[in-house]
Formats: structure tokens, sequence, C-alpha cells
């Protein structure tokens, strides 16, 4: 039976969606290339790649195979790589000496990177936890994490990385005063052209799990650390999850220290957090789309229930509508291949 109204339907909000065009027309948010950072792990050795477990279709490569890696992604348009060294547990120590080696895997991937594609932006991290045996952002005494301590070994990293031809440093810590320490350094040592992308806002999340089991770098297990006096998770550096307005505040101090860009670390639990930071920021704001965010999708993808490519870019493109101008993610590589279609 016919329903009659007796009223007239002026706004109809439905016509911008009525066909793929008009949709496209009146689209508010958009995802490309230019918004997206891939995240690399490299390794010891030659010709190799190996599978993360946790992690499918994401690889840690030897340097070799990593450059013809970022060959294929500056071909896709992807306009810079995160990078983070896979350390053998024998190298790690507690002061996290190896990262200062300046013949070590980390600053000989950047060399070959830069040589073989010099327009792939390389973003490095200074963070210890890769080449600290306790699995720490920082240095440990007596269980506590050393932030000064700390700050002082991530400033001579920064210079090497920088000297091997690091585009941009990414401290990933959550020290205090660190930008603006590395930013001093930088300068000091005649590298005012490399900028710093901090993490600003990067949270004690059980997101990370899958990164970790790339890296090996998860704290010492709970049930050793008291004896060892070592502290069990990073609650003491990272940020907790429940805080909105703490981001804003350390977003004001990286801005003062002189942060070129800065992040939100994870994403997807945290869009009102990328929203809020952008909302203060005059510099891009970066976000993260972790590694347990990546599994996710992946893992359910696998198993008939989600579907992985829609799914995936629908992730990517919130992140973006949060307020995000760049994007770190696992599935740089994929949804550049999407987007050409």
């Amino acid at each position: 039976m016919a329903v009659s109204s007796d009223y007239d339907i002026s706004s109809r909000p439905r016509r911008l969606r009525r066909t793929a065009n008009i949709r496209r027309m009146a689209r508010e948010t958009r995802l490309s290339t230019d918004h997206l950072i891939a995240p690399q792990f490299v390794m010891d050795g030659e010709n190799n790649r190996e599978e993360v477990p946790s992690m499918p279709d994401t690889y840690r490569h030897t340097v070799d195979r990593l450059v013809d890696h970022a060959e294929t992604l500056d071909a896709l348009g992807i306009p810079a790589i995160a990078l983070f060294p896979a350390i053998p547990d024998g190298l790690k120590t507690p002061d996290a000496g190896h990262a200062l080696d300046p013949d070590h895997l980390y600053p000989n991937a950047i060399r070959a990177l830069k040589k073989a594609v010099p327009e792939l932006m390389v973003i490095t991290d200074t963070a210890l936890d890769p080449y600290n045996s306790d699995g720490h952002d920082g240095i440990v005494r007596d269980g506590i994490i050393d932030n000064d301590a700390t700050i002082q070994v991530m400033c001579q990293m920064a210079v090497l990385h920088a000297e091997a031809g690091a585009d941009v440093i990414a401290p990933s810590d959550m020290m205090d005063g660190r930008v603006g320490a590395l930013r001093d350094a930088l300068d000091s040592a005649g590298h005012t052209d490399v900028a710093l992308l901090s993490y600003t806002a990067k949270y004690s999340s059980n997101y990370y799990g899958p990164f970790r089991d790339a890296l090996d770098s998860a704290p010492e297990d709970a049930a050793n650390a008291p004896a060892k006096d070592i502290p069990e998770n990073k609650d003491t550096y990272q940020m907790d999850p429940a805080n909105g307005e703490e981001a804003v505040r350390e977003l004001m101090l990286d801005l003062d220290e002189g942060a070129d860009m800065v992040m939100v670390k994870p994403a997807l639990p945290y869009l009102d957090v990328i929203h809020r930071v952008q909302q203060h920021s005059d510099v891009p704001v970066a976000a993260y789309n972790v590694s347990g965010e990546y599994a996710m999708i992946k893992a359910a993808a696998q198993n008939g229930w989600l579907d992985e490519k829609a799914c995936a870019l629908e992730a990517l493109t919130g992140i973006r509508r949060a307020g995000a101008d760049v994007i770190l993610t696992y599935f740089a590589e994929d949804a550049a291949r999407w987007l050409e279609q």
C-alpha cells in the first residue's frame, strides 16, 4: 500500500551519493601514495628474506634484498620508508653500544638505500630497543629508564644516521627533551637539513606485539624482570592509553623543541588523538597504522571474514579523515597498487 506524505523533503543528501562519479566529486578525504610511508625491517646476511610469522606478507630483508624491494616501492610512487633493524641477540647489551658502531647493519643499510634509490626518503629510528638486551627503548639503571643517559646515546645515533645519509630522524622512545637535544646534536654536526619526525604521542599499547616479534625486541620477560631489576613493560615512558589531552601537551613540547613532523602511534584506536593533534599542530601530522592493526585485518581476511583490500583502504582513509597527513603502514605497497587500479 502506498504511503502518502503531506510534507516536502527539501534536503536530500543522497543526491550526492547517486553515482560513482558524483561520489568522487563530493569526496572529502583523499588517499594517495603521497600519504604512505612503508616500514621496512632489515637483517644481517645476504640474498635472503624471512616472513614475520605474525605479520603475513611482511618480511625481514637482508640489505641487498631490501634495496631491491626499495626500488619496487619507489617505482610505485611511495615517497619514504621507515627503517628498523633486527639485531642478533649476541650483539645486544644493556648499554646498547652496538647502535653506535659506524659500520654495522643499520648505517650500512642506509648507505646502500641512498646509493641505489637516492630519491626515496629514508626515515631512521633512534630508540635503543633493537640494541638493548633489556628490550627497552632506553638504558635501564637501578630498575629505572635513565632519561638523560638514553638521550646522550640517541644523539650519537642520530648523527651516525645522518652521516650515513638518513633524510629524517624519528625518535620513537618517548624520553623527555629528546627532540631539542637531537636538533642541537644534528645542527652542531652540520646536518641542519635533516628533519625530525617525533613520535609525539606513542602509547603503551598492546598492538605492538607483531612488531616486537619482527625485531625480537620485547622487554625482558616479566618473570625474570624483578630478579634483574628491569621494568617489565614500558608504562613509565610510553603514554597511558586512557589519556588524550596529554598528547597535546607532548605536542606543544615537541614543537617548541623543533620537531618538523609529529606522530601519533597507534592509529586506529587513537583516531580522536590524531584529530586533537592535527587541530593544534602547525607541522605535518603522521600516524602509525601499527603491526597489530595490520595483523588483525590480515588474519580476518585469511579466514574469509573480511575483504582485505576494502577493509585496509577503509582503515587508511579513516586515519586520513581523522587528520593524518601521512601514514606509516605495512599495507603501503599493496595500497599503492590498489590505488592505481
